[in-house]
């Protein structure tokens, strides 16, 4: 993932914006820290942003106010553990991930896995998780029953998001290396690697069932869209600066993809003739290129802060204390 940015805000739940369609129509201000992966847990109604050193809930209901709960070491994912109320989050700097009680974010477990943990995802019985080690260029395959790592695979430092396809191959983006590596489950090796050329840093990465195809969001401002069957390169479609996630509403045939150096939500409709086809962009916020989609409504949450002007040298300015804030989004 890109570096956590730093932040500081006020812990509050407020609303504010107006109802449009294909726009953002509030914004949630949040706590103070850096932001990294988002997930909807739609059984709770709550939203958990992976954050610096700990995981923001969000009740999406309105019923309860915006909080922090458990500690982590620069967490990367917080994925809501299917069956249960716990949460499964990783932490970069320490190498580890954690089982965390959703309510209290008391830690349940914790386990040892390779250096700076990132992505991470379940498989759909929600038995076994998957982790992307970065740094260290391997994958740890997680018992969620036993809280153990039953296997590490080994592939290529660089790693990013992943996506486990329908025949169990499990396909994972390196910005390093600029290429799909696509790993069989069941064996628990590497069974190849695709080229994306024209694609650089693959960064966020979905898998539509129905079409078998993957979107990758690239950092030049291109979305590569790949056959998973054929393990091909499709096309290359424009998209936004700073991706960093590409998020899949397969009830509603869209990808949605957060650029946050452009500030803008890409459209991608799935089923478009001859392929994955970018069919609007909505203006968001610079720093917005993480995110989150509610299966049960289609609304899109994407956190990000605001930002100082850039002293000499730097790239983009400090962001702003007290300027963290998710963005709500409906399509």
């Amino acid at each position: 993932m890109r570096r956590v940015l730093a932040l500081s805000a006020v812990l509050a739940v407020s609303i504010s914006g107006t109802a449009l369609a294909g726009a953002v129509v509030r914004t949630i201000p949040g706590p103070d820290g850096g932001w990294d992966y988002a997930r909807v847990d739609p059984v709770s109604h709550r939203l958990f942003v992976a954050r610096a050193d700990s995981v923001t809930v969000v009740d999406l209901t309105g019923r309860a106010p915006v909080r922090s709960i458990g500690q982590i070491a620069h967490g990367h994912s917080a994925l809501p553990i299917p069956g249960g109320r716990t949460l499964l989050v990783t932490s970069g700097k320490d190498a580890s991930v954690r089982v965390l009680d959703g309510d209290s974010g008391a830690e349940v477990a914790r386990m040892t896995v390779g250096a700076n943990p990132d992505a991470a995802l379940f498989t759909p019985d929600g038995t076994t998780a998957y982790t992307m080690n970065a740094e260290a260029g391997t994958i740890s395959r997680i018992d969620i029953a036993t809280h153990r790592v039953t296997a590490t695979i080994p592939l290529k430092p660089g790693l990013e998001y992943a996506a486990l396809a329908t025949d169990g191959t499990l396909f994972v983006n390196n910005e390093a290396a600029n290429d799909l590596t696509a790993v069989d489950t069941r064996t628990a090796r590497v069974s190849g690697s695709i080229a994306l050329p024209g694609c650089q840093a693959p960064s966020g990465l979905a898998y539509d069932p129905r079409t078998q195809r993957l979107i990758a969001a690239c950092a030049n401002g291109k979305a590569a869209v790949v056959d998973a069957r054929c393990r091909t390169l499709v096309s290359l479609l424009d998209i936004g600066e700073g991706p960093d996630a590409v998020l899949l509403d397969v009830e509603r045939r869209r990808a949605y993809i957060p650029c946050g150096k452009s500030g803008e939500l890409d459209v991608v409709a799935l089923d478009g003739k001859g392929g994955p086809t970018v069919t609007g962009r909505i203006t968001t916020e610079v720093g917005a290129r993480t995110g989150a989609i509610d299966p049960g409504d289609g609304m899109v949450y994407l956190p990000t802060g605001r930002f100082a002007p850039p002293t000499a040298g730097q790239k983009r300015g400090a962001v702003i204390p007290g300027s963290f804030h998710i963005l709500v989004v409906r399509p």
